[in-house]
């Protein structure tokens, strides 16, 4: 009986020593790198399929064919806009025509992926992520929020960005008090030519005290530029009434309280605010003040008159700026933003007649132009 139970005992040791053999640490490591890397596979699909949720995924699939002939010597760029409103749709128009100014086409040696964030951060994000993985050669931002949140990814990759529309850069962190770029970006500056605006305002309305300036509180070029306005108006007589706006949403009661307290209302370039500018001018109208635009499309819409800027031309300055990084003529990181000078006068007769005002004669014969309705 003792040799029959030594002898099982003898036989479960040899089997406890063999399974212990089968499940080694070596073995337990392997299985974890097995785990791991399929985590992280999995992790890398996901990313990948970011954005299939507006699209983005097959939009890279559409562009499989496009991004190979890039590598054969064409151009891809993606232009990123951050709202819908006619001076940023201007600046598309003319950074195109820049480009093609310079020997860079589309349709002969470009592509071009455009897409609108709808004044939204968080698509803004999306689609400067969505040109990323589709191998762009160059982003273009149009506009402050935009321009910001594409330099903060694309650094990253150490891909060039070109912004326009951004009035302040130094305010926006893109670039150096100097005008020196912060890192592989540049672009033009839509810098309102403040203290022509306030002596024009005061030429055509000589009695007037105050001003209305709306502004969204999240963008830097507007405080910026609101800051400038309060700094100046006194020089011509004014006092500046602001008002801070969050979302488009916002901007209907601000606008009808507004045009209750002042003798005129100021747009300056913000996104927000000119997004509903048919709101403040429904507002204004009610109250029968004018609205003094930025540029000539807000004076087109309705907008009394303006000292501003020609954004086809600042367009046209940023895409000759992109060419010459496309062509390796220049780098971006060596660049300072570009600033377009001077303002012109633009005024619509239609809005003056509505409103009882005759605009000064030396104005209207020195207009770059003059405007006899109001578009829709």
């Amino acid at each position: 009986m003792k040799k029959n139970v030594l002898v099982s005992l003898i036989l479960t040791a040899a089997m406890t020593a063999s399974l212990t053999a089968c499940s080694s640490p070596e073995n337990g490591e392997a299985a974890g790198e097995t785990g791991a890397s399929g985590q992280t596979e999995a992790a890398e699909h996901s990313a990948s399929g970011t954005g299939s949720q507006d699209g983005s995924e097959s939009k890279s699939e559409e562009n499989a064919e496009t991004d190979g002939e890039a590598a054969d010597g064409e151009y891809v760029v993606g232009i990123g806009q951050f709202a819908v409103h006619g001076s940023l749709d201007n600046c598309r128009e003319g950074f195109i025509q820049g480009l093609a100014e310079e020997g860079i086409e589309e349709g002969k040696n470009l592509t071009i992926l455009y897409e609108n964030a709808n004044s939204d951060g968080a698509t803004s994000s999306q689609i400067v992520s969505n040109f990323l993985a589709q191998d762009v050669d160059l982003i273009c931002a149009i506009a402050t929020p935009i321009a910001q949140s594409a330099y903060s990814a694309a650094r990253k990759e150490d891909l060039p960005v070109v912004y326009t529309a951004v009035t302040d850069p130094v305010a926006a962190e893109l670039a150096n008090a100097d005008g020196a770029p912060v890192g592989e970006i540049t672009g033009t500056s839509d810098k309102l030519p403040v203290k022509e605006q306030l002596a024009m305002i005061r030429e055509v309305l000589p009695d007037a005290k105050t001003i209305g300036i709306m502004y969204s509180t999240s963008e830097v070029n507007s405080l910026s530029t609101l800051e400038e306005y309060k700094a100046a108006a006194p020089e011509y007589g004014f006092e500046i009434v602001e008002s801070g706006v969050s979302t488009t949403a916002d901007v209907p009661l601000a606008a009808d309280q507004l045009a209750g307290k002042v003798d005129c209302i100021n747009n300056l370039t913000d996104n927000t605010v000119v997004s509903a500018l048919q709101v403040v001018l429904d507002a204004a109208n009610k109250a029968g003040i004018p609205v003094f635009g930025s540029e000539i499309e807000q004076v087109k819409a309705g907008c009394l008159a303006s000292v501003g800027l020609d954004y086809i031309e600042l367009g046209k300055q940023t895409g000759r700026m992109a060419a010459a990084i496309l062509k390796g003529e220049e780098k971006a990181g060596e660049m300072n933003f570009e600033v377009i000078e001077g303002g012109s006068f633009y005024g619509n007769s239609a809005v003056a007649a509505n409103l009882g005002i005759t605009l000064p004669e030396d104005l209207v014969a020195d207009a770059a132009q003059m405007f006899g309705e109001i578009s829709q």
